[in-house]
């Protein structure tokens, strides 16, 4: 439970510096008006309320996927319905999206209305074992919530954004309207939201992992899972279209191209931090040894 107490208190203090920076720009553009507070909070809340009632919809559409009879989908469907049952769930609907690219995600605003995607290329990727380590991951993403808190801080980046864009062009107080300050803030405020909405996502994808291994009683499946993800998704990454990119927070590994200062706007950890977690948290189950034998 050490892991994932401290990646709870990292996401909230990562909250915190969020509001923190949005009344800041608040105070700047309005002066502490608080009409102008209650307008941006509205403004948020709606665009989190959207994006978070759709989400399963909208991710979905973004990767082209299809719903899937257990006929055609016979292990992914019993996989799912083992991990749902032991973890007291309600089954999810799933999906195939038809790209050799190997990727998966769950999303949905609550396990009643959640969905489960795997691509193509996942599918034919992965022996069953990894499959179930991976589909575990999913499925924690839904049952922590993480649509939500990932919804939440998206909406308040936006709102950060919005306000940083309306001091550039309005100003805030007399005092406040050198222009060199407010040219930094339009830069410096959404960017450093858009950090920190990464630093949240990034966050949320170690408690899945951990938890995805617990459900599955697995860590080393996933470990190995992510190993040939590591590799897949570089040979075969997705193109990196506006709709694929609002939805590549949801997906277990990174698919698009990525490094060098690339990396601190990546929306998942690096893959050899994750695999190394789970290797530490097998030895833990094993006493020691982080091999089962079972590679």
């Amino acid at each position: 439970m050490g892991h994932r107490h401290f990646n709870g208190v990292k996401t909230a203090a990562l909250f915190g510096v969020m509001w923190a920076l949005l009344l800041g720009l608040w105070y700047l553009v309005g002066n502490g008006s608080p009409g102008l507070l209650v307008l941006f909070s509205g403004f948020g809340l709606a665009m989190t309320f959207y994006t978070y009632w759709n989400s399963d919809k909208l991710a979905i559409k973004s990767m082209h996927a299809r719903p899937v009879s257990e006929f055609e989908q016979p292990e992914m469907y019993r996989i799912v319905r083992e991990l749902s049952t032991a973890a007291r769930q309600p089954m999810p609907r799933l999906y195939v999206s038809p790209t050799m690219s190997p990727n998966a995600f769950a999303t949905g605003r609550n396990p009643r209305n959640a969905a489960v995607c795997c691509t193509e290329g996942i599918l034919q990727l992965l022996d069953e074992r990894e499959l179930r380590g991976v589909l575990g991951h999913e499925l924690m993403h839904v049952y922590n919530r993480d649509i939500l808190t990932s919804s939440v801080a998206a909406a308040i980046a936006g709102v950060i954004s919005s306000v940083a864009n309306l001091l550039f062009f309005f100003g805030g107080s007399d005092r406040d309207r050198n222009p060199l300050v407010l040219i930094a803030t339009m830069v410096f405020a959404p960017l450093a939201a858009s950090v920190i909405q990464l630093a949240i996502s990034r966050t949320r994808e170690y408690d899945a992992d951990e938890d995805g291994a617990k459900l599955t009683g697995d860590p080393l499946a996933l470990a190995s899972a992510l190993r040939k993800l590591q590799s897949g998704t570089v040979r075969a990454p997705l193109p990196q279209t506006q709709d694929l990119a609002d939805v590549s927070h949801l997906m277990i590994a990174n698919p698009f191209k990525g490094g060098g200062i690339g990396a601190l706007f990546a929306t998942h950890p690096p893959m050899d931090q994750r695999i190394a977690r789970l290797e530490n948290m097998a030895r833990g189950m094993n006493g020691g040894s982080p091999h089962t034998g079972r590679y």
